[in-house]
């Protein structure tokens, strides 16, 4: 049976430089019935694991290791065995939040991963955190871009360890050159496609954010 992607909206607390917002996460889910991948396992291990149900977990992807996106991780994969996954240059934001319990591995730019016969290739791209990845998945025409880019603009660098130019060049180099009818799924709001959020971005370079 084909990949296939699935949705759960979880909500709880975003918490960075001495200020906590109340937040809805996109949790993504990519999997056939046999095996099931999860992108950002956010607030609510209980509802993540009810939706993969009894597939196997295959791994944990976390495209930043802002608490919202992270809070979930461990607990999901002490219930189910999945090793959890994230980029080297956010282990330090991690391990600010989870300091007894480090990632399974680390990803690097261009790493393959594969579930259900379907690939997802490890984009990195900074700028909202260092560690910051999308997950590309051609044969579904979809990109998975965590906090990176939404529907409207790029994702928020107001705050520590983010950087304005940089995931200006991120999407630039590694988003744009996408198909413009690559579907772009976020981490918080709505889904987009990359021919829609193509003129935002210059936008906002326009506009000096």
């Amino acid at each position: 049976m084909a990949a296939r992607v699935e949705h759960v909206v979880t909500s709880g607390t975003f918490s960075l430089d001495g200020g906590t917002w109340e937040v809805d996460n996109n949790v993504w889910i990519v999997g056939d019935d046999e095996e099931a991948l999860v992108i950002d396992a956010s607030h609510d291990a209980d509802a993540i694991a009810a939706a993969v149900g009894d597939r196997r977990l295959t791994a944990i992807v976390c495209t930043h290791a802002h608490n919202d996106h992270i809070n979930a991780a461990p607990a999901l994969a002490a219930r189910t065995g999945a090793p959890i996954l994230l980029h080297l240059d956010d282990r330090l934001l991690w391990l600010s939040i989870h300091p007894d319990r480090h990632p399974d591995g680390y990803l690097s730019d261009q790493r393959r991963l594969t579930v259900a016969g379907t690939e997802l290739i490890v984009l990195h791209t900074p700028g909202h955190s260092p560690g910051a990845i999308c997950l590309h998945a051609p044969n579904l025409g979809t990109v998975f871009t965590g906090d990176t880019l939404f529907a409207g603009g790029p994702g928020a660098t107001g705050r520590s360890f983010s950087d304005f130019p940089t995931i200006i060049r991120s999407i630039r180099r590694e988003l744009l050159p996408l198909p413009s009818d690559t579907w772009v799924r976020t981490g918080h709001g709505g889904t987009t496609t990359i021919g829609a959020e193509a003129p935002h971005l210059e936008e906002w370079i326009a506009r000096g954010h």
